[in-house]
């Protein structure tokens, strides 16, 4: 099985030493394939010869903008974005809205995006690794729930893209995973962590995969149930853990802990509804190299024109090294120019490799500062080595004084151990932000601008009370990490009292 995932990094080379005429050949075949739907005809894509034509022609889109057209694939009509039959729905709140959003899934998607993402996760691991003995037990996958809905003369799926995709797996795939299908695809989540826990138990697991904050839960419940000190006790031939969905970086420490094996690795991958975008390529290096051969078309708009009236985007060829950039993805799903949500930052153009720099509906702006999740993330993991603090979760957002000309951020972080002196954590927190982000240091200065930050502590506990009441337990739900306005905090803040 390593024999066969190996061969596949020689097609990984190609794309690598080719990026830009395998995106162009993937655009010709997405037109040529979407002509014949109803939004093909619409923008002519027939005629479309080049990607200037393409960009000039067909609009960036948020998913608004392509809800009507979604909202009748789920009636049960066809052949409207993409001429593949669409059964499928990933199910997504995104990080800074409530409201639901079904991402279609195609079979092209499917096999040529998540599916070949999958397979080049682990050729890749295989690759740097190549002793591994992954193969030799089985693979914990931490899933969501998915369900079916009657509509008119038809039917379709819908639930966290997770869900899907080990529903769709093959069989032969299926007798490697952990635990079995019935419980893996669990709607209620607490009895499906006591399930999952139980079972997964009595297997030897070699390898996790999954969202961090929900895989410490699991884990944390495998160590009560079996009264070990840590989980290589109950599985002492684990050595990866594939993660995505948030920054690993408030959780590494835990991890750490939990799992005290120096051969134990760390791979990160950035896989959403929309498709999967980038993988871990480097043990040593937590950078992500862009996966260009998925059956999905990559632009990219610079943060600071977001709000331009017609914002121009940028081919992989236009990119710049340490500038923040808006995603745009056109895909095999019939997600036409479609802007994802994502920030992310170029660390590397040859290969082309990105760090999640944060989304685009979550910062913190409110005077200039441009904090992004990534100063954030970063901040914190810098004042929790010093102050020997482990966090759980956190949110922040702005709080304007009375005068309305000034204001400060305001955090709620919950601890699984504290620091001996919130002050000091405060203190070095903001410090780590300004060496970090030159826009905060600047509007720090003298405190003119903005004051120093208040940081909540909240009880243990508090963001899964917050996620229960909101029915966003499990799958790829997340607490939102920054937000330019108050509604998560106000919702929070009672919790802790």
């Amino acid at each position: 099985m390593s024999w066969l995932m190996r061969k596949r990094i020689h097609q990984i080379e190609l794309f690598i030493k080719y990026p830009h005429e395998v995106q162009e050949e993937w655009l010709r075949r997405l037109i040529h394939q979407g002509k014949t739907t109803e939004w093909g005809k619409k923008y002519d894509y027939k005629s479309i010869q080049s990607y200037d034509t393409f960009a000039e022609r067909v609009p960036v889109n948020s998913y608004e903008d392509l809800q009507p057209y979604i909202d009748r694939l789920r009636q049960g009509e066809q052949n409207i974005l993409w001429p593949e039959e669409i059964k499928w729905f990933a199910k997504s709140s995104g990080t800074s809205s409530g409201k639901s959003k079904f991402i279609p899934v195609s079979n092209s998607a499917l096999e040529e995006c998540h599916f070949r993402g999958g397979k080049d996760m682990l050729s890749l691991y295989v690759n740097n690794f190549p002793d591994t003995r992954v193969f030799d037990g089985r693979s914990l996958v931490m899933g969501g729930s998915h369900s079916i809905t009657e509509v008119s003369n038809s039917s379709y799926y819908d639930g966290d893209l997770s869900a899907i995709l080990i529903q769709n797996l093959p069989f032969w795939v299926q007798l490697l995973k952990t635990p079995n299908l019935n419980i893996a695809l669990m709607d209620e989540w607490e009895s499906k962590i006591e399930k999952m826990a139980n079972e997964t138990i009595l297997n030897d697991v070699t390898s996790i995969s999954g969202v961090p904050s929900w895989m410490l839960v699991l884990l944390n419940k495998i160590l009560s149930i079996s009264k070990a000190e840590n989980v290589t006790q109950v599985w002492p031939n684990l050595e990866v853990f594939f993660h995505g969905g948030v920054s690993f970086e408030p959780y590494r420490s835990q991890f750490l802990q939990l799992i005290p094996l120096a051969g134990m690795h760390y791979m990160e991958t950035y896989n959403a509804s929309e498709g999967f975008f980038g993988i871990q390529d480097m043990s040593d290096r937590n950078e992500l190299l862009l996966m260009l051969d998925y059956g999905i078309f990559y632009e990219f708009i610079p943060v600071e024109n977001l709000d331009d009236e017609n914002p121009k985007t940028l081919r992989l060829s236009e990119v710049e090294i340490w500038r923040n950039y808006a995603v745009v993805i056109t895909t095999n799903a019939g997600l036409w120019r479609y802007q994802i949500g994502d920030t992310v930052t170029f660390t590397s153009l040859s290969p082309y490799r990105v760090k999640i720099s944060g989304r685009t509906k979550s910062y913190i702006n409110t005077f200039g500062e441009e904090l992004m999740v990534h100063n954030a993330d970063k901040a914190l993991a810098i004042a929790s080595a010093k102050c020997a603090a482990v966090i759980t979760d956190y949110t922040a957002g702005p709080h304007f004084l009375p005068d309305r000309n000034t204001a400060y951020h305001e955090w709620i972080i919950e601890f699984e151990k504290e620091p001996e002196n919130l002050g000091f954590f405060v203190e070095t927190l903001d410090n780590a932000l300004k060496s970090l982000n030159s826009d905060y240091e600047a509007k720090r200065y003298h405190n003119l601008i903005l004051k120093p930050p208040v940081v909540h502590q909240a009880k243990p506990g508090t963001f899964y009370n917050w996620l229960k009441m909101n029915g966003k337990l499990g799958g790829q739900n997340k607490v939102p990490r920054l937000s330019n306005d108050r509604i998560l905090l106000e919702q929070i803040l009672p919790l802790i009292d």
